[in-house]
């Protein structure tokens, strides 16, 4: 099959210009990423032949092989694992795109620095492309185990690139770059050099389970000629040796954050790092990261989790979801158990008592650790919570076991402080004297919650509110019923009494008085709106606003309510209170008018309006925008 020439995308093409030119701080991790995707298609073939006898490959010298070529100025990075086939190539290699290049170069372009660029690199998968940095053009030569004929894939890195059937292609895949010249002031050195290349795998991939090969370069002569007859064996430049099963002490951090690297694709090094050692009757261990930023995916469908399987140093699985619940997808890392079979599957894996014995104590392990960065480390927590708070708090629905350990490490925006979010121990720490519950409002943004007419009797009393702007709050809140025996309550669910029991008694006979005087307005407003609300009733929770809307203490919320709907459950419609503010002169002034004619006309409008401006205030949706815009302009008309 003749080659074909193929188009890059526009975005494409920016994306591998930006990469080459701009991005990389450090041009040696081009090497890194080709002996990582070659030890990945070495795993992917092992267990293949695990699970499929027919598959006829030979597994017995799977190996990584690195080729320098002096003379020529090619870099050649060999596998015989897994392979390619057309289709992948074309899917995997030919385009970097997929749906995610248009956000990776927006997000790209909106880094603050060169650290945070090369965080996004490994987010979206395209480590490949690392090998332009240092080279003009790069060839990929692939077989996938089981098909007969290979294909070729070649590059510039410019605006084109080409793809070919081929006859005969080894199994497996080999990178060949052709090196551009040495610029040490660029970063560019000399990768056919042995030492160059011995330096940079021994500091990035010595911990890779396979073999990584190299011949050594010809011995020479006294005369400066290559000895040709000297025997060149290849030699192996990793130790082999699994950083998980080695003691703390013989690791250093580095390396550690060297092996997050290769499993997780990231650029950037680990926010934390977890070690376990489980003896006794079931024996595992475990090597798990905290990534320093969430990836781009993930709260999509389609987000990989990190955790790998091993079977006594046998890779199994690559994203073993059976190991840690949802709510930690974002852990990366290595559990490598002793008593497993190496035909394991994931269905095995959902029923097995082992594992689910470990992942109760990986989970429990992870929170601890969470618990250890918040009491030890402000500015790494505060890390972890940015970047992974909204997913955590999936954990509160899902968990029951470990909620109290959940809600231990979370945070939230508050009242008591513009910049700085609270825990809920620090919460109750501040309570008031006499206070009973820890107050909370949810909404859309931190500004629309503070301007809140709900707020208002909380801002007047100097009480503490959690500001929660997160989708999932909505849902948790209402399973959570309490923290450290103080329940959690809505400022806008329910009936608001702040005063204390002093105040109470002193104002008992005024709101009394009141509640006799605006009876009549109330249920004339409760019938005339009948339709839309259940209830129309004085407040005690407003200083300033003449209304508020509020939901019956037990009642579904209209943001859960809306939820609920787009995930496509249908909820019955819960009508909700309208709360007057008796103090405000446009409530004041309607009771007076309501005493004076009765249900006339325009007081019934002035009511529906009442009740559209609270609706409006707490961000909630009119029924009927046009009336209540017609209403306001009549309204206003007659004022001018």
């Amino acid at each position: 099959m003749a080659a074909e020439t193929f188009e890059f995308q526009v975005e494409a093409r920016q994306l591998l210009q930006m990469m080459i030119h701009s991005i990389y701080s450090n041009k040696d991790v081009f090497l890194r990423e080709l002996v990582s995707n070659a030890s990945d298609a070495l795993d992917k073939l092992r267990l293949e032949a695990l699970r499929d006898d027919t598959l006829g490959v030979d597994v017995s010298d799977l190996h990584i092989a690195v080729e320098a070529d002096r003379d020529a100025r090619t870099l050649t990075v060999r596998d015989n694992g897994i392979g390619m086939s057309y289709d992948e190539v074309v899917k995997l290699i030919g385009t970097i795109a997929n749906s995610g290049t248009a956000t990776f170069l927006r997000e790209l372009k909106e880094a603050k620095d060169a650290g945070a660029a090369e965080g996004l690199i490994g987010q979206f998968g395209v480590g490949f492309y690392a090998s332009f940095m240092v080279a003009d053009e790069v060839e990929l030569l692939t077989r996938r185990a089981g098909e007969s004929q290979g294909t070729r894939w070649a590059s510039t890195g410019e605006g084109t690139y080409t793809i070919e059937t081929v006859a005969e292609a080894p199994q497996g895949t080999a990178v060949t770059l052709r090196l551009k010249p040495v610029d040490t002031e660029d970063g560019l050195h000399d990768y056919t050099a042995a030492w160059q290349i011995r330096e940079i795998v021994k500091r990035y991939s010595d911990f890779i389970t396979w073999p990584v090969r190299m011949v050594p370069e010809a011995a020479t002569d006294t005369e400066g000629e290559a000895d040709a007859q000297a025997a060149r064996e290849p030699e192996t430049l990793n130790s082999m040796k699994a950083l998980w099963a080695r003691s703390r002490d013989e690791v250093s951090d580095a390396e550690y954050h060297e092996l997050y690297k290769h499993i997780s694709h990231d650029w950037l090094d680990p926010l934390e790092t977890i070690r376990l050692q489980a003896e006794g009757t079931f024996e595992y261990q475990a090597l798990l990261f905290i990534p320093s930023h969430a990836p781009h995916d993930l709260f999509t469908q389609g987000h990989q989790r990190g955790v790998q399987l091993y079977v006594k140093r046998v890779f199994i699985m690559d994203d073993c979801e059976a190991l840690l619940p949802s709510y930690l997808r974002f852990v990366k890392g290595v559990v490598d158990a002793q008593d497993l079979s190496l035909n394991v599957s994931r269905e095995i894996l959902q029923q097995d008592r082992q594992i689910q014995m470990m992942h109760r104590r990986l989970a429990k392990k992870v929170l601890a650790a969470v618990k250890d960065l918040m009491a030890g480390s402000a500015e790494r927590y505060a890390t972890f919570w940015r970047e992974f708070g909204r997913v955590v708090k999936e954990g509160l629905l899902s968990d029951f076991d470990n909620r109290d350990a959940i809600l231990g490490i979370c945070s939230f925006a508050t009242t008591h402080d513009q910049d700085e979010p609270t825990t809920l121990k620090q919460y109750v720490e501040r309570m008031k004297d006499g206070q009973e519950h820890i107050f909370y409002l949810t909404g859309e943004s931190r500004q629309a919650i503070e301007n809140s007419p709900h707020m208002e009797a909380f801002r007047a009393k100097g009480i503490e509110v959690l500001l929660l702007t997160d989708p999932v709050d909505e849902v948790w809140v209402e399973a959570v019923p309490a923290f450290d025996g103080k329940q959690l309550r809505s400022v806008a669910k329910g009936e608001v009494d702040l005063d204390t029991e002093e105040e109470k008694q002193q104002a008992a006979d005024e709101r009394e008085q009141r509640q006799q005087e605006y009876a009549g307005l109330l249920s004339w407003l409760t019938e005339q709106l009948g339709e839309q609300l259940k209830e129309v009733r004085l407040s005690t929770r407003l200083t300033v606003s003449p209304a508020c809307i509020v939901s019956d203490t037990h009642d579904v919320t209209p943001a859960l309510e809306s939820m609920y709907r787009a995930m496509g459950q249908e909820v019955p419609r819960v009508k909700r209170i309208l709360e007057l503010n008796p103090g405000h002169a446009l409530v004041s002034g309607l009771n007076k008018a309501h005493g004076e004619r009765g249900g006339a006309a325009d007081l019934a409008e002035t009511g529906e309006l009442l009740y559209g401006m609270a609706l409006l205030a707490e961000g909630g949706e009119l029924s009927d925008p046009a009336r209540f815009v017609k209403l306001m302009a009549d309204r206003l008309e007659r004022v001018l």
